[in-house]
């Protein structure tokens, strides 16, 4: 199986990942993959907003790592993007970051739902049971189904992220999910088919078969992402996300090449 395109990696300047991009480069070589992309956590408008990405200061040496990893592995396609957290009242500075450098596309991901609280912090587990669990959900997809409709992404992140510690509610969330999905398509954003989710606590790529299934039926396009930390997760559990893309009926995915969309065939 041709493995595609990997488009969600991230570097130690977001002070969680281990494994320079040259060295996630050649694992992705040794793995067969012949496309990546590197998308770390973005600079936030406000320094010390929280302690799990890259400085202001630091954006330009995080374009520098990824073109050297793009001279020292000129058989790979190499992207350049950033994961981007979107939050109400930051449209601004992501235009402003979007126009810093020649992006090949930008990941819109939501981790805050409300204040200063990342709902996939594995050290505030303890604020799920102050909250109703459907109440985060609702709030959750509210806000990634605004950052699916605000235009300043290329693709989703880890689109049922709010899975992970297993809180999961009672109630029917598909017009949750069918509210975002269909914002997706009006706008041409991809979802993303994330496999990291299998290395957490739900043990499910993100997002779950039934939001696969409701997103090709709805023909929301996709494209596959690690989220790797490490050079072993690079194009880690692809396989399964690509089962999981074929048993919806995906025949294909996406590519970005300076924002603009282009389709791949799932082999």
């Amino acid at each position: 199986m041709l493995l595609p395109a990997d488009y969600h990696m991230h570097t130690p300047l977001c002070r969680h990942a281990t494994g320079e991009p040259t060295e996630l480069a050649a694992h992705a070589v040794r793995l067969g993959l012949t496309e990546i992309g590197f998308s770390d956590h973005n600079p936030m408008s406000r320094e010390g907003w929280d302690d799990w990405r890259m400085s202001q200061g630091e954006l330009d040496l995080y374009v520098e790592k990824v073109q050297q990893a793009r001279r020292e592995h000129p058989q790979l396609t190499i992207k350049l993007a950033l994961e981007v957290d979107f939050i109400p009242g930051q449209e601004e500075w992501i235009k402003h970051l979007s126009a810093r450098h020649p992006w090949d596309y930008l990941i819109g991901s939501v981790h805050y739902v409300s204040g200063a609280w990342a709902l996939d912090n594995p050290n505030t587990t303890s604020e799920w049971q102050t909250r109703g669990v459907f109440e985060v959900w609702t709030d959750y997809f509210e806000r990634l189904t605004l950052a699916a409709e605000s235009g300043l992404f290329e693709i989703i992140a880890h689109a049922d992220l709010c899975k992970k510690f297993c809180f999961y509610p009672k109630q029917d969330c598909t017009p949750l999910f069918t509210q975002f999905l269909n914002a997706a398509r009006r706008k041409g954003v991809a979802m993303e088919l994330n496999t990291a989710g299998l290395r957490k606590d739900c043990k499910e790529i993100y997002p779950s078969p039934q939001i696969v299934q409701l997103a090709a039926n709805l023909g929301v396009p996709i494209t596959f992402g690690s989220d790797a930390h490490a050079p072993g997760e690079v194009g880690m559990n692809f396989p399964e996300a690509v089962t999981l893309a074929r048993s919806a009926g995906y025949t294909h995915y996406c590519r970005f090449i300076q924002r603009r969309r282009e389709d791949a065939k799932l082999s």
